[in-house]
């Protein structure tokens, strides 16, 4: 039985190599509440707010990467997780990773100072 190489001169014609990265933009249902919501948790994330921020995900004893459970205790705002709700589901998921995002950005000193946080149990 013959196994079948790839000589040298053939190549791919799809490069796979940024597959991963590569996202499609998803329009926005609700742009009014969409825009809320995001800037909820861009206020959240603010050099002003993000230490305050993560002391009340701590004192609750919220898991920092269960967006949910930190939506629905208050701490991204009293009407956020209302108006989060109002969202489709494309939208919510969108919410979600900028929220996921933005957590992976705070500067590395105040994650170490806050790391129990940051820790997977």
């Amino acid at each position: 039985m013959a196994q079948h190489t790839p000589s040298a001169g053939s190549a791919n014609p799809l490069d796979r190599s940024t597959a991963l990265y590569e996202r499609v933009p998803m329009a926005i249902g609700d742009q009014h509440t969409f825009a809320e919501v995001k800037t909820a948790v861009e206020s959240s994330f603010a050099a002003s707010n993000v230490t305050a921020f993560l002391k009340s995900v701590q004192r609750a004893a919220l898991r920092i990467r269960d967006f949910e459970s930190v939506l629905q205790a208050g701490k991204l705002g009293t009407q956020t997780a209302a108006l989060y709700a109002k969202l489709t589901n494309g939208d919510q998921g969108q919410i979600r990773e900028f929220y996921l995002a933005s957590l992976e950005q705070i500067d590395l000193a105040l994650r170490n100072k806050f790391f129990k946080l940051y820790a997977y149990y």
